[in-house]
């Protein structure tokens, strides 16, 4: 079955008041890790014209978190860790409520000039779609 031809909806998604409760679930950071790695495999895999596996950077993903204007929904005291996690977060629920689909992020990565400002891109065009 293909999740996103048939929208499937997923029971354990919870319903968050703000773009803030999203950032700071780190349950959903989990699950968007894998997401986001799967992603930028898959990406890397379409430049490269062959099966690639990849690990995205806390680091990077901490800095599109910066460009992409998603600090200030974040309190006040947080490390690079926190800041990745977030972007993780925030990208699986994206894909989770159907605001953004797999080939969406699969296609920004692939087009970006690098992935810090694909994943800030990405990040950018989330934050404009999603509604509470």
């Amino acid at each position: 079955m293909d999740f996103e031809d048939h929208r499937v909806s997923f029971s354990f998604v919870k319903n968050y008041s703000g773009l803030t409760e999203v950032l700071m679930d780190h349950k959903l950071a989990a699950l968007g890790d894998a997401f986001i790695n799967f992603a930028y495999s898959l990406a890397l895999s379409e430049k490269k014209r062959q099966p690639s596996g990849a690990k995205v950077r806390g680091t990077v993903l901490a800095r599109a978190v910066r460009k992409a204007g998603l600090r200030e929904y974040m309190p006040s005291r947080v490390s690079r860790h926190m800041m990745a996690d977030a972007a993780e977060a925030l990208i699986v629920y994206a894909w989770l409520k159907k605001y953004v689909t797999l080939q969406d992020c699969v296609a920004t990565l692939r087009e970006a000039k690098d992935l810090m400002e694909g994943l800030a891109e990405l990040l950018s065009t989330i934050k404009e779609k999603i509604t509470f």
